[in-house]
C-alpha cells in the first residue's frame, strides 16, 4: 500500500468531506436556444416482437357533413374541367356552375383562363377603345354610381350641356385613330331615346363619319326600342353599349328608375337588328360575390354572349350616393375577369373604369386571365383614363399589341 494511500485512511472522514466541499468545481455554459435548434431529435422506436407490425393509425372519422362536403368539391371540381375543355361557347350555365367555377382557387382560375384564352384568341392582343361623352349631364335617372343624374346635380357640380356637333367628334375620333385606337365609342346622359328624333340622325352621322375613318363604332344613349336600333344599323354601328350593372337581386339597391328587365329589352333590340351587344358590370357597389356570380350568370345565359363584356370597378364619385364607398379588391376583379373569361370564351373582355388606379402589374394579371380590351385616352366620361402614351409604354414592356379594327369574330362564329 503506497505512503499517500495510507495517509487518506489515517485521515478522520469529517476533514475527508470538508476537504473535497472546498475544493473549486468546473462550470459548464448553460446550452442555448440555438445549441438546441441545431440538435437532432431521435425518437427511440418502440420494440415490437419480431415479425409484428405496427397497430395502423385509427380511422378518420366520416360523418356525413363531411362527405357531403368532399361530394361538392368532387363536382366543383368536374365542373371546372369540362369548363377549361370547352370548345365552343354556351349560354345554358347555371348559376351553381358558375358559382362552381368562381370560387376555385384564384391562382388557378387565373391560370386556366389565360389558358382557354389562347384556345379562342390571339394572345398579347388587345383592343384599345376611346370613350367620348357626346351628351354630359342632365340624365334624369338616379343611378347611384353616376354624376351625370340631375338628382345629384348640387354635389357633383356636373351641369347638363349640349350635345356635341358631329364635326367635333369626328375629330376626336381621327385623333384616337391616329392614337392606335381601333374602336370609337359615343356616350349620351338620356334615359332613352324617344322624342329625339334629330338627335338619333346626329348620332347615325356620327357612326357614319366614325366607319368612314376604319373605325368600328359604339355607342351607348339609353333605352332604344327596334326601330331606333335598325336605324342604328344601317348608319353601321358596330356595337352598342347597355350594362346590367350587377345582378338582378341587387339592382333595385343601384337604381329605381329604371327595371332590369327594361335593360335586357334594349339588349334585345339591338341584337335583333344585327348589331354587336356590348354589356357588362360595375363591381364595388356594395354588391357581394353571389350577386358578381348573379351579372355572370345574366350575361352568360343571353341568346348570344355579348360581343364584349365591360368589368368596371366603381370610381367614387363625391356628391352621388356611393360617393365614399371604398375601392373594391383587385381580387374581386380578377376572380371576375377570369370567370368571365371560362364561361364566356369568345367574348372580348373589356378593363373599363377604374383601370386608372391600377398598377401596372395588376393590369398584367388581368390580361393573363383573359382580359383583352381596354379604355384609352383622355377621358372616360367624367372620370379619368389612362392615356395613349402611357398605354403604349405599358404595351412595349409587356409584349402586348393592338387588335385590329373588325379583325375580331362574333361568339357566334367563333
Amino acid at each position: 500500500m503506497s505512503k499517500s494511500t495510507t495517509t487518506f485512511l489515517r485521515k478522520p472522514l469529517s476533514s475527508v468531506l470538508l476537504a473535497e466541499a472546498r475544493r473549486p468545481r468546473r462550470t459548464f455554459a448553460p446550452i442555448s436556444k440555438h445549441a438546441r435548434s441545431l440538435a437532432t431529435q431521435v425518437d427511440t422506436p418502440r420494440s415490437t416482437p419480431s415479425g409484428i407490425s405496427p397497430p395502423p393509425p385509427p380511422p378518420v372519422e366520416t360523418t356525413p357533413e363531411t362527405l357531403e362536403q368532399q361530394e361538392r368539391e368532387r363536382k366543383a371540381r368536374k365542373i371546372f374541367q369540362d369548363a377549361v375543355a370547352a370548345t365552343a361557347p354556351r349560354n345554358n350555365w347555371t348559376k351553381e356552375e358558375i358559382s362552381a367555377i368562381y370560387y376555385q382557387p384564384l391562382m388557378e382560375l387565373a391560370y386556366q383562363a389565360g389558358t382557354l384564352h389562347r384556345r379562342f384568341h390571339a394572345p398579347g392582343e388587345v383592343q384599345l377603345c376611346t370613350l367620348m361623352n357626346i351628351k354630359t349631364g342632365g340624365c334624369t335617372e338616379d343611378c347611384s354610381y353616376c354624376a351625370q343624374s340631375t338628382r345629384y346635380q348640387a354635389g357633383t357640380g356636373v351641369a347638363a350641356q349640349r350635345v356635341a356637333t358631329v364635326d367635333s367628334v369626328l375629330e376626336a375620333a381621327r385623333q384616337a385613330r391616329d392614337n392606335g385606337s381601333t374602336r370609337f365609342c359615343m356616350g349620351a346622359a338620356w334615359r332613352d331615346m324617344r322624342g329625339r328624333k334629330n338627335s338619333l340622325r346626329n348620332v347615325a352621322a356620327m357612326v357614319r363619319g366614325v366607319r368612314a375613318l376604319g373605325m368600328e363604332a359604339c355607342v351607348t344613349l339609353g333605352m332604344i326600342d327596334g326601330a331606333q336600333a335598325a336605324e342604328l344599323k344601317e348608319a353601321g354601328l358596330t356595337a352598342y353599349n347597355h350594362n346590367v350593372d350587377t345582378s338582378r337581386e341587387f339592382y333595385p339597391s343601384v337604381i329605381s328608375t329604371r327595371t332590369y328587365d327594361e335593360r335586357l329589352r334594349t339588349l334585345g333590340h339591338v341584337r335583333d337588328a344585327g348589331i354587336n351587344v356590348c354589356s357588362g358590370g360595375i363591381l364595388g357597389l356594395g354588391e357581394s360575390s353571389t350577386d358578381r356570380v348573379g351579372l355572370l350568370h345574366t350575361v352568360s345565359t343571353l341568346p348570344s354572349h355579348p360581343e364584349s363584356f365591360p368589368v368596371n370597378a366603381l370610381v367614387p364619385i363625391k356628391g352621388t350616393p356611393l360617393g365614399d364607398r371604398e375601392p373594391v379588391a383587385f381580387t374581386s376583379m380578377l376572380r371576375t375577369i377570369a370567370t368571365a373569361r371560362i364561361i364566356m370564351p369568345a367574348t372580348i373582355i373589356r378593363i373599363a373604369a377604374g383601370r386608372k388606379t391600377m398598377s401596372e402589374e395588376k393590369q398584367a394579371l388581368c390580361f393573363m386571365a383573359g382580359a383583352n380590351a381596354i379604355f384609352t385616352g383622355e377621358k372616360m366620361l367624367t372620370t379619368e383614363c389612362n392615356g395613349w402614351d402611357e398605354d403604349n409604354a405599358m404595351f412595349g414592356r409587356w409584349g402586348l399589341s393592338a387588335m385590329k379594327s373588325f379583325e375580331k369574330k362574333s361568339p357566334e362564329e367563333a
